[in-house]
């Protein structure tokens, strides 16, 4: 079977289970096919997909609107959870999308997103059973779409999906994984722990690789990643560092020092800026 029909149909199944499934099989065709080998139908139509398959609930709201997570009471404990599961759905279509959207790159790019693919899907089938654990499942609370309305507005160019996706909002992930580990600890769901210990440790690897992809157009179009990185950031005025910053993961997954300096000294300007334009507009 071609790696492309099998990305579409993972793509559009809007049954979780399905769509894991799929990616878990489309790993394994890419593990069975010698390298240089897939059949990706380079030259068939890429269709346009405005909303990948995903099932009547959660319902999508605002992010305004999304469940309160208090840790405090078994309902927003399972909000928590249910945030983290529907974090991971949204990545399984990303990652699907990446290896059939742009297929025209190298075949290791479709090979690494397929795996990441497979891997986000493992996330989701184990955090959903934590969250089952509750007495909950996926879809009992409502969610929110953030993360696969970039993935629209960065689909006519893999630099940008590379440069806006992994390098910003899931390396994000990184950021915030341990204070979340750390109280969910506080209150003694090992379990959860653990699972989240399988998260972080492969996140840390697909940000890496939505960096070298990065890097590897840059240098294909000739372009300066530092600076072309900062100017997305300002024209698409992301949020790159709030809170913990985790250094550490951050340059396991590819960023360098020099790097991360300038984000932060990036992010420092730009609240100051936001600082005098408030102070401007109260005077």
């Amino acid at each position: 079977m071609s790696i492309v029909l099998l990305l579409e149909s993972a793509l559009l199944s809007c049954q979780p289970e399905e769509k894991c499934t799929l990616s878990l099989t489309a790993q394994q065709l890419c593990s069975d096919t010698p390298a240089n080998s897939l059949r990706r139908d380079e030259t068939g139509e890429i269709k346009d997909f405005r909303l990948a398959g995903h099932p009547l609930k959660p319902e999508l709201v605002p992010p305004s609107r999304v469940t309160n997570r208090n840790l405090t009471t078994i309902e927003g404990y399972a909000a928590l959870l249910h945030a983290v599961c529907h974090i991971e759905f949204n990545a399984i279509n990303l990652a699907l999308d990446a290896a059939y959207r742009f297929r025209l790159l190298p075949e290791e790019f479709t090979r690494d997103w397929v795996r990441i693919a497979a891997e986000e899907a493992k996330h989701f089938q184990l955090m959903r059973h934590r969250l089952q654990a509750t007495g909950y499942d996926y879809g009992d609370f409502s969610a929110h779409n953030h993360l696969w309305d970039m993935a629209y507005k960065t689909a006519f160019d893999p630099l940008l999906r590379m440069a806006l996706v992994p390098r910003v909002l899931e390396a994000r992930g990184l950021d915030v994984t341990p204070g979340m580990r750390k109280k969910i600890a506080q209150k003694g769901d090992d379990e959860t722990c653990a699972v989240l210990d399988i998260i972080y440790r492969e996140e840390v690897g697909h940000v890496r690789a939505g960096n070298y992809w990065y890097q590897y157009l840059c240098k294909q179009r000739g372009l300066e990643p530092l600076t072309l990185f900062r100017r997305l950031l300002s024209r698409y005025d992301l949020f790159i560092f709030r809170g913990y910053v985790n250094l550490e993961a951050r340059e396991q997954a590819g960023f360098s020092s020099f790097e991360l300096e300038m984000l932060e000294n990036f992010e420092q300007n730009r609240q100051t800026n936001i600082h005098n334009w408030r102070q401007a507009l109260q005077n």
